[in-house]
């Protein structure tokens, strides 16, 4: 048997090595899970020394002016921390403004006006030729766009004002419709091969009373109307018409979600969050060739303000009108948007606003389920109704507004009141890097609004001159023709639904808003510019005397440019502009167009 060999033996150390003792605070060597055993722990680790604040970082000059920021002259705060509290003591109140990007200077084609989009016949129904709209971008994806163009005015970095493109008029709006609608020329028709699509006018309302009337061109068959021999053009299909927000959906008819209010041909149905009821009598279809009228209602922006902030109180306001107009309550338009080009045109894009959660849970509601005191589980239901003083500003709704109809000059009902608030903060954007919570763009409002269902067809009159005109409508313009003068609060009696309030005591055509619409948004193009022009300048400050010498050159170039032009004249006319960085003027054509750039010596 082999001998096992012997460990070779070694001296004893002189010193016996001791087990390093554990650190409480050190979380290096704290166990993941304490022992029973050690009460001490939670208390020792309670203790911990907290970490070592970090020193807040600022942005560079340059990351800044690339976000188009400077608080020093008074900028527009960084969009991706707008809204939150700054540790910093701030000494005056930041001033809310539009976004600034930083733009490249726009070409001499810039200043053409825009062009059409292109028009391809496709479809003849009813009698008409329909064409499909290309060579234009569609609002989707939660942006918005509208037609601009550069002014030689604008100079203050943003360089470009809102514009619109041929045909001129209230009509539907070539951008703000899906991209299966086909249109007529004067962009007054409707009709889709399609499943249900809708289309949004150019005009949308606010507040006052309104009225536009639809032509059916296509859709449900008149039962007593004698079909000849051959006629089939203008029969099949369904129509549905009724007024949409922003934020409803363009693939689906009026009245899919609460964001849109809709009547059906079918039986003349209102329908709102999908849920169709009657409100005529039986039979009562919207057939061919019948003209619907639409009337809507909308209590004043002042008092609107109310009900978004939670100031609306029912035993007070009692009317829309009570108190006078404060200018001092005036909205603050904001427009967050920048000039993009796309297939050589030029469009403001800025963020859509988005469906909210509260309104996509009102359409679809969950049951709620709650514990009694004897463990068991009971349907609690869902959130409250809407009302004026909801607890969501989403599910406010507008006392003294509501929606009528008409059929073929006969008042018909009331299908709706107490329509859904849509100043924010009950309208936001979507939640994405840039947007902006609680801005009014003034595009907010009610718009009205088409969808049509293979091979239904439609036509719209935005007046003033309707097929059949309402009553109210009609004795206002025959006062008008006249030579009367409609005093406000007069004989009109109010109706139960629709107190007397001032200047909303009588129903005008949608025509005559298009037109404020475009006074609107002139005014609002001419404070962005002055906005950012204040900015550059460093408005407010003491100003030196060079600063003084350039805004006395500002005012000559202004009041030339104000002056005739001769449209025959050969020579460069005069100058109309000073670039405040190199003391550089900007010369201009008879035409306008831009010539050269021509040196003032002094």
């Amino acid at each position: 048997m082999a001998e096992t060999p012997s460990r070779p033996r070694s001296s004893t150390p002189t010193v016996i090595p001791q087990k390093r003792p554990i650190n409480i605070e050190d979380e290096q060597h704290v166990p993941a899970v304490s022992s029973p055993l050690n009460p001490d722990f939670a208390a020792a680790r309670a203790r911990k020394q907290p970490a070592r604040e970090q020193r807040e970082k600022k942005e560079s000059l340059k990351k800044r002016e690339a976000k188009g920021v400077d608080s020093a002259r008074g900028g527009t705060p960084d969009v991706a921390s707008h809204g939150k509290k700054s540790k910093k003591k701030v000494d005056a109140p930041v001033i809310l403004s539009p976004t600034r990007y930083k733009l490249p200077a726009p070409r001499e084609t810039d200043f053409d006006p825009p062009g059409a989009p292109i028009f391809t016949p496709i479809l003849t129904k009813a009698g008409r030729q329909f064409y499909e709209c290309t060579e234009h971008v569609f609002n989707r994806k939660g942006y918005r766009y509208i037609h601009c163009i550069c002014d030689p005015m604008f100079t203050a970095s943003q360089y470009h004002r809102q514009s619109d493109t041929e045909p001129y008029g209230p009509r539907f709006s070539f951008e703000d419709a899906s991209s299966h609608i086909l249109f007529d020329l004067p962009g007054r028709s409707i009709t889709t091969e399609k499943g249900f699509r809708m289309a949004r006018a150019n005009v949308g309302v606010r507040e006052g009373r309104w009225y536009w009337e639809c032509k059916i061109l296509s859709g449900v068959r008149n039962p007593d109307h004698a079909v000849a021999e051959g006629e089939s053009q203008g029969i099949g299909g369904h129509v549905r018409l009724g007024w949409a927000r922003r934020e409803a959906s363009l693939d689906t008819p009026v009245g899919f979600d609460a964001y849109s209010y809709g009547i059906r041909d079918v039986a003349g149905q209102k329908v709102h969050m999908s849920r169709p009821k009657d409100f005529m009598p039986p039979n009562s279809d919207f057939c061919v060739g019948d003209v619907v009228g639409m009337e809507i209602t909308l209590p004043s922006l002042s008092f609107h303000r109310k009900i978004v902030e939670g100031t609306y109180n029912k035993a007070v306001d009692v009317s829309d009108d009570i108190d006078p107009p404060n200018p001092a309550e005036a909205p603050n338009i904001v427009r967050d948007r920048v000039p993009i080009r796309y297939k050589n045109h030029i469009y403001f894009e800025q963020f859509e606003y988005h469906p909210t959660k509260e309104l996509e849970d009102l359409m679809n509601p969950v049951p709620v389920l709650t514990s009694t005191s004897s463990g068991s589980l009971v349907n609690a239901g869902g959130a409250a109704s809407p009302s004026p003083n909801h607890s969501s500003p989403a599910l406010r709704t507008l006392p003294f507004s509501s929606i009528k109809v008409y059929k073929n000059g006969q008042y018909v009902g009331e299908p709706f009141t107490q329509l859904l608030a849509f100043l924010p903060p009950a309208s936001k954007p979507l939640n994405q890097v840039g947007s902006r919570d609680g801005l009014d763009d003034a595009m907010l409002g009610y718009f009205p609004a088409i969808s049509v269902f293979r091979g239904g067809a439609a036509e719209v009159n935005f007046g003033p001159d309707f097929w059949f005109p309402p009553p109210d409508l009609a004795n206002s313009m025959a006062n008008k023709q006249d030579g009367d003068i409609d005093m406000i609060g007069g004989d009109h009696v109010a109706e139960p639904s629709q107190p007397l309030s001032g200047h909303k005591s009588h129903v005008r055509p949608l025509s005559d808003r298009f037109n404020e619409q475009i006074l609107e948004d002139i005014v609002y193009d001419i404070v962005d510019e002055v906005d950012f022009w204040a900015q550059d300048t460093d408005y407010g400050e003491k100003e030196s005397s060079e600063a003084m010498k350039k805004a006395s050159l500002s005012d000559k170039a202004s009041a030339v440019l104000m002056g005739p032009v001769d449209p025959e004249a050969e020579e460069v006319r005069a100058v109309v502009q000073e670039v405040v960085d190199s003391g550089r003027m900007v010369g201009i054509g008879a035409g306008g167009e831009i010539k050269e750039v021509v040196q003032e010596e002094e």
